[in-house]
């Protein structure tokens, strides 16, 4: 289920690399079971938040349609230090990046979340399905 509403224009393969980032509360909930002090998920700057799902349900994803809008699932998004910055006091400290490094961490960089490409313009809207069209090898 789907927890932010927005438009979608053209696919913009040049948009920051990859235009959206897919993030499931099923990967943060098991993130913040893991951690001293949860963590918001303004943290990790999602667009897509989607709810319903086991924890790193998003890792095993090709292709997706929410409502009428497909995506291509493109890549695991590799973490910078900005997740370690407090935005509302700006401290710094380790984590997330310290705790997701010892299960989500592959050739040197640390994944959390997935890169997407939306296929066709559209609108989205809270509570839309979404439903998994072509499932990937889970890797993050």
């Amino acid at each position: 289920m789907l927890r932010f509403q927005f438009d979608l224009e053209e696919e913009n393969d040049d948009a920051d690399a990859f235009p959206l980032l897919i993030l499931s509360e099923g990967s943060l909930k098991e993130l913040n079971r893991r951690l001293e002090k949860a963590l918001p998920v303004n943290r990790f700057r999602p667009n897509l938040l989607l709810s319903g799902y086991e924890p790193f349900a998003e890792d095993g994803w090709k292709e997706i349609r929410i409502g009428q809008i497909e995506f291509r699932v493109v890549k695991p998004c590799s973490r910078c230090a900005t997740t370690t910055v407090d935005q509302s006091t700006a401290e710094v400290s380790k984590e997330p990046l310290k705790t997701l490094s010892t299960f989500r961490k592959k050739d040197g960089e640390v994944y959390f979340g997935q890169n997407a490409i939306h296929r066709n313009p559209g609108t989205l809207s809270v509570g839309e399905a979404v439903e998994v069209l072509q499932s990937a090898e889970a890797d993050p």
